[in-house]
């Protein structure tokens, strides 16, 4: 009888895990386009595909030079390297500032950004190549290089 009952509770959370996966990504299209609008916290509003996430960029730099990041390694602020909160480290994506269409491609080592209706921490030299130091944020759109 134990056995059954913990058997029927695991397939009970399985269940439950899926459920609440489609309820909160959605059911995936058969024509490819999972493109869903996802409140990013703040009255924010991304919108997510299978390829690309849209949402708010910012940067870190000299408080956190020497460090070491969530992967192990050194943060350096003049490489070329970002924090994401779920990409897998070593990942390789392609940022773009929507406001001038400039891209660079950079180099997932580290975990963030920690605030809400952020999706990507920048280091200096990436937020150079966005031109968007100034700013200190921007709108861009990642897409993961494969």
């Amino acid at each position: 009888m134990r056995d059954t009952r913990r058997n029927f509770n695991r397939d009970k959370a399985t269940a439950t895990s899926v459920l609440v996966t489609v309820l909160l990504l959605g059911w995936p299209s058969a024509h490819g386009d999972s493109s869903r609008p996802v409140n990013a916290g703040l009255g924010e509003t991304v919108r997510v595909t299978t390829s690309a996430e849209l949402g708010v960029a910012s940067f870190y730099a000299d408080r956190y030079q020497g460090n070491p990041t969530a992967s192990g390694e050194i943060f350096d602020m003049h490489q070329l390297t970002a924090a994401h909160p779920r990409l897998a480290f070593g990942t390789r994506v392609k940022v773009t500032h929507l406001g001038n269409q400039r891209s660079v491609i950079v180099r997932i080592n580290d975990r963030g950004p920690f605030l809400q209706g952020r999706i990507i921490d920048l280091s200096l030299a990436a937020a150079q190549e966005l031109q968007m130091v100034r700013a200190g944020l921007a709108q861009v759109k990642v897409e993961i290089l494969k």
